[in-house]
């Protein structure tokens, strides 16, 4: 494990956390929780447990987020009465 290499992903994995929480827009918010999934799924990788990182790029970073902005796209602003 490079140690410099874990402590900018766990940087760039609060920074992505915070972003994700505080954005107002829901589109941007679930890109950047897919961008979260990433990042997490690289710290996994770096640790060694490539199986979990595999799965989590898979369902994390993909399915998660896919579905999440495709949910936001089907959904309206307003409601009609």
């Amino acid at each position: 494990m490079i140690f410099a290499f874990d402590i900018i992903i766990l940087i760039f994995l609060v920074v992505a956390a915070i972003i994700s929480l505080s954005v107002k827009d829901l589109l941007s918010s679930a890109m950047i929780f897919g961008i979260y999934g990433f990042l997490i799924c690289l710290l996994w990788a770096e640790m060694g447990a490539v199986d979990v990182a595999f799965t989590e790029a898979a369902v994390g970073a993909g399915v998660s987020a896919v579905f999440f902005i495709a949910t936001i796209y089907n959904t309206r602003r307003r409601s009609s009465d």
